[in-house]
């Protein structure tokens, strides 16, 4: 029984060579691809260098500016209000010995209230500059979107990949489709004709 056993063994694993031989020795079928190549051998699918557009890009610079700037004037505004709630704090805590308790429940009142309204304040001028920041980045994602739409249709590009160092959705590009310099200058060009 054994000695069948290990005859069926060998036989099947004897079929199983063969078959690998034979599958190895096939003429390899003819495969077609999907990708479109084009006619005249020009690429149809480029990529931007994203941290170099928004780097050279006068756009974004100026919108970096101006969001800087907004928030250098919103940072001021608060750190003025809490040097001047502090003043007012240390004034209270002087005074307080002369105070009666009334007074002194009065005062502590007022610069709880003065507190909450800073907090509410700083509160606010985050959120302002927040929103300034996705206004602006919103206007320029829709800017350079539009270029690169007639970018694409001018240059006869079906499509455009933007790629960023650290955030890349595509790994790999043949320096030849990188066309970063070319929108870069043309994005330039239509900004300061503005």
């Amino acid at each position: 029984m054994k000695r069948s056993a290990s005859i069926l063994t060998k036989i099947t694993f004897g079929l199983a060579i063969a078959a690998g031989v034979t599958a190895c020795k096939q003429t390899p079928t003819e495969t077609k691809s999907t990708a479109a190549v084009p006619v005249d051998g020009k690429a149809t699918i480029v990529y931007v260098n994203q941290d170099s557009l928004t780097a050279q890009y006068k756009g974004a610079i100026d919108m970096r500016k101006r969001l800087e700037e907004k928030d250098n004037s919103a940072r001021a505004a608060v750190q003025a209000k809490q040097q001047a709630f502090q003043r007012s704090y240390v004034d209270a805590q002087k005074r307080a010995a002369t105070m009666t308790p009334d007074q002194q429940k009065s005062e502590g009142e007022r610069l709880q209230k003065e507190q909450a309204a800073l907090q509410q304040f700083q509160q606010n001028a985050g959120a302002e500059v927040q929103n300034a920041s996705s206004e602006e980045l919103k206007k320029l994602y829709d800017k350079i979107v539009e270029f690169t739409k007639a970018y694409a249709k001018e240059k006869g590009y079906k499509m455009v990949l933007t790629y960023q160092n650290g955030n890349t959705t595509m790994l790999y590009g043949d320096p030849s489709l990188d066309v970063t310099a070319d929108v870069i200058k043309r994005l330039n060009d239509a900004y300061e004709k503005k």
